[in-house]
Parts: C-alpha cells; structure tokens; sequence
C-alpha cells in the first residue's frame, strides 16, 4: 500500500492508473493539429484508440500511421511503444537514477509489482532491462538502417529503422507501410532482422539476466527453463503446423521460391504470439492457420516481457500439472524442481479468468456489431485475441467496429498488456488478508 494525500492505494490500482495516465497523454498529444497530416481530422476516439494500442503494444488501428500522422504523431506513438513495452514504472525508475535521485522504497515495491518480479533481490533486472533493451534497439537500428537506407534516403531511413525497430522490440506491430512488412515478403535480410529483434523483446527481461549471468553462475532458474522450452516447443509445434496447413505458404508460389516461403513460414510461427508485423494479409491463411493463430495470440510471450497473452509459462505449467495429473503424481517436477501450490493456483485463476474475458468479450462483439455474412464468428474472435494477445494482427475489421466495439478492444488491449491480475485486483479492490480459521475440505466429482 502507498498513501497519497492521507488516502492508501494498492500497488496494483496505481499501476493500472499509471498506464491510464500514460494513455491519456498520448491522446492529448495525438490531438494536437501538427499530429495530423494537412487534410485530414483526428477524432478524439481515433487518438484514444491509437494511443491505447501503443501503450498497450498492440499495433491495432483505426487510421493507417503512415500516412495519418506527421513526424510528431508517428514520434508520439513511437514513445509510447517504448514506454508501454518496458513499462513506465521502468522509466520512473531510470529517470531518477540519471538525475542521481534516491528511489524510493515504493517506487521499488510498484516496479516489482508492474515487472512480476518475487522479491526485491531481483529489482536489479531493472538496470538490465535499460542497458540492454537500448542496445539492442540502437543495433536493430544500424541492421535495418543497411537495408532502408538505399530505399529511402538518409533522413528517412534513419526514421524508418529507428521506428520499426522500436515496434518490433516492443512487439508492437505498428509500421510506416500501411501494409505492415508485406513489401518484404521477398527480402530475408529484413525479415531475420525482425524476427531476431522480436524474440529478443518476447524473451522477458528476467531470461535474459539469467542468460547473460549463466557463464558466471553455470545456472538457469525455473522460470528460465519453463520459459524457454516452453516457448521453444510452440515455436516447433507452429512451425510444423502452418508448414503442413498452409503447404510451406503455396498461396505465394508465385512470388516466392521455396526457400524464401519456408523462411517465412518461420517468421509466422514467430509473431502471432507477440508482434503483429506480418508479411501477407493473414486473411489468406487457411481455416486451420487461423485456428492456430487464434492459438498462438491466446498464448502470447514471457512474463515480465513486451508481450501479452496468458503467457508461456502459464501454459507450460498446467502442461505440466496435467500430465502429472493423468500420471497420478502428487507433486508437479519440472526440471528436478516441484512447483508451489500458489504456482498451480495463479496460473489456474489466470487461465481461466482471460477465458472468461475472452468468451465475454465474443458475446458483446458478435450481438452489437455488423459482421461479414460468411466467418463472422471467427472474424470477431480472432479481432478478440488480437487485443487481449497485444498481437495486432487484424483481419480488417476493427476500423468497421462501431464506438461500443472500439471500446472492448480497447479494454481488451488494456488488460493484455497490464495484466489481468492488476486489473481484477484494481477493479475488485483486493487486499490479501489472512484469516484466523479455515473451512473443512470435502471434495467434489471432476469430470
């Protein structure tokens, strides 16, 4: 709890706040007249919505960034992708340390409440965090720099690569195309670079200290371990999936050798589950690709990363948990660890919880909106998962959502991106509290 003017508010609600300021000032940024381009007219709604998705590092628009918004807009935008993708208690953070100022204990408790971190002792991913996500947004820059440069020039190639660079990191999808990475199709020095720069955003900061502190310790913690063979058997398991569904990408046989289809068919496995930069309309992807992506958006990235999703660690727990369920086994190991019950209980309540916001959010949408006659179900659920995995892919129906529909994405995009845990905690005003006597255990019929 912290006190502000003699009232105490929890950690939870004043990070749910935070990231509402943050969006706030966005939209008034986004609203200013040199935001827009000479003829044309931002809606308060449009901004909103826009700075919603940057904050949130979703990459879901209703206007297209390219050519709606001037320099200034496209630069707004581009810093509340920075922002919402490490966090802005990160930044408050950072920013007391460059001017020397003591930080205080509360700001250390909020910025291991808004980063999912156990204890104090690992706030020093928080220095990790700034180091190495500027280093490697800065390389990433130099990288696409190579390839914008003989395109476009120097001013805007600068431009170009710092923007995409930031948006593929932050894994927000947002791009100055209008088309996403679609003109690059063909290009694989531009579309490894992304993909490496996604990874790295998707990774989640504490894999990363671990990663870079294993030749000193000779040790991954359990949360490293679950995070990336997790993530690494969905990546195989996508992979092989969309290589057989969608027949190695046969739809761009015409464009594209075998080679240049099979490397993207690898970058598709990469960013449903994080980023939204897409390199063909996804609505030519087969009922089963959709399936999959649908799959992959619900999943999303690693905690304490730019990602959204219920997260791969969740879901490679309750992996874990049901095989040694069906096992018989009392104890869920992993890696010659056993997982706590508050462990099995989080990631159970997380699960189902985003089910439940999910499936609700489908309801509202299909009953209130104008849908296409054919698919209309998998239209509003993909655009679903789309805003609460902060994915962003889209196929083409958020900018026809009426302002009630606007509004669930964006609520949508919202939870994705600070997490159910802090919103329901905020919403519902929790506060832990132990109590003096238990109830009897009297089981039930499962199944």
């Amino acid at each position: 709890m912290i006190e502000i003017n003699n009232r105490k508010y929890s950690f939870p609600k004043i990070l749910t706040f935070g990231f509402l300021m943050v969006i706030a000032i966005g939209t008034t940024l986004l609203l200013l007249p040199f935001s827009t381009v000479a003829g044309a007219h931002t809606s308060f709604m449009t901004a909103f919505f826009t700075s919603t998705s940057a904050t949130c590092v979703t990459g879901l628009t209703l206007v297209s960034t390219a050519t709606h918004w001037t320099f200034f807009g496209q630069l707004v935008i581009a810093i509340l992708m920075e922002v919402g993708g490490l966090g802005f208690m990160t930044f408050a953070v950072m920013m007391s340390l460059m001017i020397r100022r003591r930080v205080r204990m509360s700001t250390w408790l909020l910025t291991q409440e808004a980063l999912n971190l156990d204890h104090l002792s690992q706030l020093t991913v928080v220095y990790l965090i700034v180091k190495l996500s500027l280093l490697i947004q800065v390389v990433g820059s130099i990288f696409l720099f190579v390839d914008f440069y003989p395109r476009y020039g120097l001013g805007k190639g600068i431009w170009f690569s710092i923007f995409h660079s930031v948006s593929a990191f932050c894994n927000a999808g947002f791009d100055l195309f209008g088309n996403s990475m679609e003109n690059y199709v063909n290009d694989p020095y531009m579309i490894c670079v992304l993909a490496v720069l996604i990874v790295a955003g998707s990774l989640g900061f504490l894999v990363w200290k671990d990663l870079l502190n294993f030749h000193h310790y000779h040790h991954l913690s359990l949360h490293t371990q679950l995070a990336l063979r997790t993530g690494a058997v969905i990546f195989l398991i996508s992979f092989v999936v969309y290589f057989i569904t969608e027949h190695n990408l046969a739809q761009l046989s015409d464009q594209l050798n075998w080679s240049q289809r099979l490397l993207n068919t690898v970058f598709m496995a990469i960013t449903p589950r994080t980023a939204g930069l897409i390199t063909f309309p996804y609505n030519k992807l087969s009922a089963a690709g959709i399936s999959l992506t649908i799959i992959l958006m619900f999943i999303g990235g690693t905690p304490g990363s730019t990602a959204g999703g219920v997260k791969t660690t969740t879901v490679g727990l309750l992996a874990t948990q049901s095989i040694a369920t069906l096992r018989g086994q009392r104890d869920t190991n992993f890696a010659h660890r056993r997982f706590t019950q508050e462990n099995i209980n989080r990631a159970l309540t997380l699960f189902f919880v985003a089910l439940v916001i999910i499936l609700l959010a489908v309801l509202l949408l299909v009953e209130t909106q104008t849908l296409p006659k054919h698919d209309s179900l998998a239209y509003i659920t993909f655009e679903v998962l789309a805003a609460f995995g902060t994915t962003g892919i889209s196929l083409g129906i958020t900018q026809n959502l009426n302002l009630f529909g606007q509004l669930i994405i964006m609520a949508l995009m919202f939870i994705g991106r600070v997490g159910i845990y802090t919103v329901m905690f905020s919403i519902f005003n929790a506060q832990p509290k132990l109590k003096s006597y238990r109830y009897p255990e009297e089981s039930v019929l499962i199944g």
